[in-house]
């Protein structure tokens, strides 16, 4: 039969195991996304080719993990706010007058939310 310590012990036990659970995956958890935005200020100015955006990046050492445009500008993925930091530069340098390059940090939707977002939709029934 169990006393009323050992059932406290227990929950203790318990209670210090979720404590370390939730400690080891609350970074992947609330993990953000590192991002550039692109946007033309002067009317009838277009947006940089996306490829030629990651070659000139690619060519200084920066890590894109996407370029894709998104309304009416280009967002820059990146794998750190250090890349970030140095895209944003080196942006500044390539491009001519007329863009805004905005930073922007913004939590990373988990992959399946990404997934459900990107397909069209659907009409049931």
């Amino acid at each position: 039969m169990t006393t009323p310590r050992s059932r406290w012990q227990y929950a203790l036990i318990i209670a210090l195991a979720l404590l370390a659970l939730s400690v080891f995956f609350l970074p992947a958890m609330v993990r953000t996304e590192t991002e550039l935005r692109i946007r033309s200020t002067q009317q009838g100015l277009s947006l940089p080719d996306g490829f030629y955006v990651y070659q000139r990046l690619d060519a200084r050492g920066i890590r894109i993990k996407s370029i894709t445009p998104e309304g009416d500008g280009l967002v820059i993925r990146l794998d750190s706010p250090q890349q970030q930091l140095l895209a944003r530069e080196t942006l500044r340098a390539i491009l001519p007058p007329g863009y805004t390059i905005a930073l922007s940090e913004l939590p990373a939707p988990r992959h399946w939310i990404r997934k459900l977002a990107s397909n069209t939709p659907q009409d049931l029934g």
